[in-house]
């Protein structure tokens, strides 16, 4: 660890631990901004790299704190533990070494998320983040863009051996303090939808528009495909706006147009993947294939994993850090670190998300929910989720990003909490269900608006 790394990690951790709630939470995000993973001390045989002492420093705070109590667990809780528990578990119980690892990542997800659960509070706080967050990526962009502009990294110092130039089409890839570029991107694709949401508050809407500037400059500095298909995705899951009251029919939508697609593609419907590689860029026949290889050799992974060495046949070539293939898949990831067991658990987390952003939804769309800033908030946050998971096929998260993927998952739980205790929510979604039978042509034509209002009224 460099002076200037343990500097800024100490002034860090005492602004998580004694600050007010708001500057802890920026504090955890300078971290993640300003002090790359490689910073790095051995205790006990435990990397402890620097976004692992914030969030155990935050853990500390709101737990001490009483910011977040065990007690209180909601489904995405639950679901989180129960996902990292198994995948730690049965890795263990199945591998020979790398234990460490396993209790590294597990507790990493527990610990950095109940962090973020403590100190993100409700809609308000969230919306406060995004505008204070401006201020801190401000300077950050101005960094990645002196390394676009220089070639030189400005965090190149504090980065480790870990000293490589990556080059598309004659154009620098920067990685900022992130350690590939397609982290760095992903960082700024995944905070593009929310910047959109949140400028549709007139008060916000400068400082959103200068949010949403920033992030697309990320994406563009860090020349990927994988952060530019986020941002297609993100952008996607805001088009689907005016779909928003007929989601079911989206849904099925999806499912049709691939189930049509695998019909009609002469190579599996994971080679979608190459095609959009060509228009995005990226090395979408890699991603592509790795799924293919997966499936066929299910044989070996599906009940309790592999080692990553054992796949070192998969491709005509391996990397060296692992002596296997270039695992470029979240789902992947967990399929070999414990089976289609955890691959299952991620999916089911993944959807409790949606769930309880749904509920949070019909609270706010019914006429005991706030206002409509809040909805656009949260089709934001249901947007960098569907983003989130395209982009899992093309990379999983091995440096301090995945710190940001747990914020964003904490914010959708605090609020889905937050909201769904203002009413009934599962009394008012069957209502709404029921009403949209009765009264179908109300969202074409306004029929029948008085009739909602009363029929809506006397159930509740």
């Amino acid at each position: 660890m460099t002076p200037v790394g343990a500097t800024l990690l100490v002034i860090l951790v005492l602004v998580v631990l004694v600050a007010p709630r708001r500057w802890a939470l920026l504090g955890m995000m300078a971290g993640v901004l300003y002090v790359p993973q490689a910073q790095t001390m051995d205790i006990m045989g435990f990397n402890m790299f620097s976004v692992r002492f914030l969030e155990l420093a935050g853990f500390i705070r709101v737990l001490s704190r009483r910011e977040f109590s065990f007690s209180k667990l909601n489904t995405i809780d639950r679901a989180l533990l129960l996902l990292y528990g198994y995948t730690a578990i049965v890795y263990s119980l199945r591998a020979t070494q790398g234990y460490a690892y396993a209790i590294g990542i597990a507790a990493d997800a527990c610990l950095c998320y109940f962090t973020f659960r403590g100190l993100v509070g409700g809609v308000e706080d969230f919306r406060r983040f995004l505008r204070d967050f401006v201020i801190l990526l401000t300077p950050f962009v101005c960094l990645v863009l002196i390394e676009s502009l220089t070639h030189q990294d400005p965090f190149v110092g504090m980065m480790g051996p870990l000293n490589v130039e990556w080059f598309r089409e004659n154009m620098v890839r920067c990685r900022g303090s992130f350690r590939h570029p397609s982290l760095l991107g992903t960082l700024g694709a995944s905070f593009f939808p929310l910047y959109l949401g949140l400028a549709f508050t007139s008060a916000d809407r400068v400082r959103a528009c200068f949010g949403v500037g920033l992030s697309l400059a990320i994406v563009w500095a860090s020349n990927s495909g994988g952060p530019l298909g986020m941002t297609v995705a993100g952008l996607i899951g805001w088009m689907v706006w005016v779909m928003r009251t007929r989601m079911r029919a989206v849904r099925w939508g999806i499912l049709g147009f691939v189930a049509l697609a695998a019909l009609l593609m002469k190579a599996p419907v994971w080679y979608l993947l190459a095609r959009l590689s060509s228009v995005t860029g990226g090395d979408g026949w890699h991603r592509s294939y790795l799924i293919d290889v997966t499936v066929r050799h299910y044989r070996e992974w599906w009940i309790a994993g592999m080692p990553p060495e054992a796949t070192i046949d998969w491709f005509p070539y391996y990397l060296a850090s692992t002596g296997g293939a270039d695992l470029t898949n979240q789902f992947i990831s967990f399929a070999l670190a414990a089976g289609l067991g955890a691959v299952t658990l991620f999916v089911y987390l993944l959807s409790r998300g949606f769930a309880g952003l749904g509920r949070a939804l019909a609270t706010v769309r019914s006429r005991l929910g706030p206002s409509r800033d809040t909805e656009y908030l949260l089709w934001g946050l249901g947007a960098v989720l569907t983003a989130h998971i395209t982009n899992w096929f093309g990379i999983s998260y091995w440096d301090q990003m995945y710190a940001v993927w747990f914020m964003q998952l904490a914010v959708i739980s605090n609020l889905s909490d937050q909201l769904c205790l203002q009413g009934t929510v599962p009394a008012e979604a069957e209502i709404a269900s029921e009403v949209d039978a009765l009264w179908p042509e109300d969202e074409r034509t306004g029929e029948g608006v008085s009739a909602r209002s009363v029929y809506r009224d006397e159930a509740t």
